[in-house]
């Protein structure tokens, strides 16, 4: 295999310089990958993603301690807004992963939703692998630039804050009125279904969201209704 990519988009993408290429590319390999190349690949990256699951948290956590002097609630609420999969998947995105993940033909013709989660999964994995070839202090560097360096526009937008709760304060105070959450439509199999949920207040509806789970899809259609409220 030609690692020459690997070796140039750890430099020039990740800004490391790898004592042990192999980490890299394991922390791109996804099960799948390794179930259809089994002659010529061994390893996939779910260890490497615990273990950057692990660095990721306690790097955030280290971060927010020292520069902020909020309750702990709010530092909570901080942390899991910078480490939930929708933005570790964006950082993802925007470092151009996904054209270095080495998955399986299928997974490759998989959901959005499947993919946001490969890339989210396989940037803990890269967490991991910089950790054991850099130290704790590479992994955090390279978490500032990514994740961290995100926190003043959760902030700003207050995306930090549990959407339903926020638009039931936010709707009471414009209109006077409490949301109430509809199913729309629901498809797919049990095990893979996926809704669209409405959110109305006074009942009009102010937004919809979709997602696997009735509260993933109630969480997204509070986020596009607090959007209309904030555009009033």
């Amino acid at each position: 295999m030609d690692t020459t990519k690997y070796k140039e988009f750890a430099r020039d993408v990740l800004g490391v310089e790898f004592n042990d290429l192999e980490l890299l590319i394991t922390a791109f390999t996804h099960r799948s990958y390794v179930n259809e190349h089994k002659k010529t690949a061994r390893v996939h990256n779910e260890r490497l993603e615990f273990l950057g699951d692990a660095v990721l948290e306690l790097a955030v956590t280290e971060y927010l301690y020292s520069n902020f002097e909020e309750p702990e609630g709010i530092l909570t609420n901080w942390r899991s807004a910078l480490v939930r999969t929708e933005s570790i998947g964006a950082a993802a995105t925007s470092a151009g992963f996904e054209p270095m993940l080495r998955l399986s033909r299928g997974e490759r013709r998989g959901t959005e939703r499947a993919r946001l989660q490969i890339l989210a999964n396989s940037f803990e994995a890269v967490i991991g692998a910089v950790y054991l070839d850099q130290g704790y202090e590479g992994a955090r560097d390279f978490i500032a630039r990514t994740i961290l360096s995100t926190l003043g526009d959760i902030l700003k937008t207050g995306s930090w804050m549990d959407p339903k709760s926020h638009l039931q304060e936010m709707s009471q105070s414009v209109e006077g009125h409490t949301p109430v959450y509809k199913v729309l439509n629901e498809v797919g199999p049990d095990h893979d279904k996926v809704f669209t949920i409405g959110v109305f207040v006074n009942g009009v509806l102010r937004g919809t969201g979709e997602g696997p789970s009735k509260q993933t899809g109630q969480q997204q259609a509070a986020v596009e209704a607090l959007a209309y409220y904030k555009s009033l």
